[in-house]
Parts: C-alpha cells; sequence; structure tokens
C-alpha cells in the first residue's frame, strides 16, 4: 500500500474519532454545553500541517475534559533525530493522531486517557493505548475494565494484552513516587508488522475505549460524593500532573516538535492540589 494513503486512512480515522468522542460527550451534558475548538498551525511561515484541539470545561459530568487531533510534518530538530527511529537517516517527518484526557466532576468517576498515533520518518509505526486514574479504588471497575482490554486484545493476537500491559504499568509510573500514576490499562508504541492488520487493531483500541467511557459515566453518573471523596480527587490529579510534565512522552514530543502549547497541556487538570 502507499504511504500517502496510509496516512490519509489514519488521520481521517484519527479525526472520524475525534467527532464521535466528542458527540457522546456532549450527550452526556444533555448538549447544553459544547465544546470549544482551537485550530492550530505548527509554522506560521511554512505548511507544516497543523490540528485541532477542542476543550469542554465546567461541565456537570466533566470538570475538564480535551480531545485533540493533530496531523504535522517536517524536519526534527538535530537534538531529536537520534531518539526516533529513522529520523537520524532522514529527519523529516509525518505525524497523526488523537489524544483525550478527561478529568471528571464526580470523584467515583476515574480520570481517563486515551491516544492513538501514525508516524512515518524512513519507518511507519503505529502506538497510542489508554489508562485510567482513580481517585477511589473500585476492584470491579478495575477488573471490567481490564477483562475489556483482555478481550479486544485478544481478537488481534493472544500475546498483546500482557505484553502492552506490562509496558503500560512501566510507563504509567512515577519513579520519585514509587507508584503507578493509576490501575494502568495498555500501551503500545512502534508497531509495525503489518499496516492492515496493525490499522486493524488500532482502530479497535478507539472503539473500545469509546465503550469503556460510556459504561463506566453511566454507572456511576448519579452517584453522590462527599468533600473529603473531592479532596482525595485533587491530590490523585496532583500526582497526575506530576506525571504529565515530568515524564509523558507525548507532552516531550509535541513541545520540542513545534506543537500548539495549549493543546499539549490540554491533559493538565483544571484544579489539583498537593499535601
Amino acid at each position: 500500500m502507499e504511504l500517502e494513503l496510509k496516512k490519509d486512512l489514519a488521520s481521517n480515522w484519527f479525526k472520524l474519532l475525534q467527532n464521535s468522542f466528542c458527540n457522546d460527550i456532549e450527550k452526556f451534558e444533555k448538549n447544553k454545553l459544547k465544546f470549544k475548538s482551537t485550530s492550530w498551525k505548527r509554522s506560521q511561515k511554512l505548511d507544516e500541517g497543523g490540528g485541532e484541539f477542542r476543550i469542554l470545561k465546567g461541565g456537570k459530568v466533566f470538570e475538564k475534559v480535551g480531545v485533540n487531533f493533530s496531523k504535522v510534518y517536517g524536519k526534527f530538530p538535530e537534538k531529536f533525530q537520534k531518539n526516533i527511529p529513522g529520523a537520524s537517516k532522514d529527519p523529516r517527518f509525518w505525524a497523526s493522531g488523537i489524544s483525550v484526557v478527561m478529568h471528571m466532576n464526580n470523584p467515583h468517576i476515574p480520570a481517563m486517557h486515551f491516544n492513538t498515533r501514525f508516524i512515518s520518518t524512513t519507518f511507519e509505526w503505529f502506538g497510542g493505548g489508554m489508562d485510567v486514574t482513580p481517585a477511589i479504588n473500585d476492584l470491579n471497575e478495575k477488573k471490567n475494565f481490564h477483562n475489556n482490554l483482555k478481550k479486544m486484545c485478544d481478537r488481534h493476537n493472544k500475546s498483546y494484552y500482557k505484553k502492552y500491559k506490562k509496558w503500560c504499568d512501566e510507563y504509567f509510573f512515577l519513579p520519585h513516587r514509587k507508584e503507578l500514576r493509576g490501575i494502568g490499562g495498555i500501551f503500545f508504541d512502534y508497531k509495525k508488522e503489518n499496516f492492515h492488520n496493525d490499522f486493524k487493531f488500532v482502530r479497535d483500541v478507539g472503539v473500545t475505549f469509546q465503550s469503556i467511557f460510556n459504561s463506566i459515566i453511566n454507572k456511576k453518573i448519579n452517584k453522590k460524593w462527599s468533600s473529603k471523596e473531592k479532596e482525595a480527587q485533587y491530590i490523585k490529579r496532583g500526582r497526575y500532573a506530576e506525571f504529565n510534565l515530568l515524564y509523558d512522552r507525548g507532552t516531550k514530543f509535541g513541545l520540542q516538535t513545534g506543537g500548539n502549547v495549549e493543546g499539549i497541556l490540554m491533559s493538565l487538570p483544571p484544579l489539583a492540589k498537593w499535601k
């Protein structure tokens, strides 16, 4: 398959998913609150692509949720080339992706994160995943979440779940705190075995995340909470902010390749606390 066709298929899917996610989120807010959309360009002087980030804040269900789409291209800065597969041979790149971060009003509903991307240098690959960060432990929710992920992974390859769950646990870890960010999920990168199969898997990851976030929110949308539970959520959000600012590869990649700062930092919670 031609590379340009692969790029179109991937970026069109990510854009479609952005629209679909946003429709579901606005339905939870009974369509009384709409996303604020901001389009951006990677360069004001050159044609290097850009994207659109959408933010919804102050809802009854969502305290803040961001759904970011990007399609960018150009050349990696020299200091970055050695860290990206294929970029040391040729610094030119093309990348498209979608990322979602949900910070909920109700502390019983966990923060949720999802992203998938397709990157092309002299190599081409998919990456992405999803994870969940609760402020209040719920063993049933954790079990259901991982069961859904295992079923989805098993549809494609029986080895995926164990491998990608381990990768997620190792990635979403705060070394300075010696603790996991949340209850994990799946994380994968440099997926380039077979475009057809890999793209099929990536699409399934997106559809599964949509099903999961709808299910989790519907179960807990009317659950009452206390001020003590809200405080626990603010403290957990502090951990979330620490990870995203100190360790998150997507944050570093976006900032170092001239991405939109507001769009990149949309993952940060609206309010967080530290003891």
